[in-house]
């Protein structure tokens, strides 16, 4: 998956904030984390201020989600 597809999938997510959307939103990041590494998951955290929204930390490992 491509940051920029990442981008445009939880910018849909965050349109709804429930907690379906929330694990939708964690099994992106460790899409994102498998393809791209910790620093790009942390970068969309803080892009998106997932912390705020769904309580989602820079440095969590996502990469086991969905596995």
């Amino acid at each position: 998956m491509t940051l920029d597809r990442a981008r445009e999938l939880i910018t849909t997510q965050l349109q709804f904030g429930s907690g379906y959307n929330r694990n939708a939103v964690r099994l992106l990041l460790g899409e994102v984390q498998r393809t791209h590494g910790q620093q790009a998951v942390d970068g969309l955290i803080g892009e998106f201020d997932l912390e705020q929204a769904f309580g989602l930390r820079p440095g969590t490992d996502f990469s086991g989600v969905g596995r």
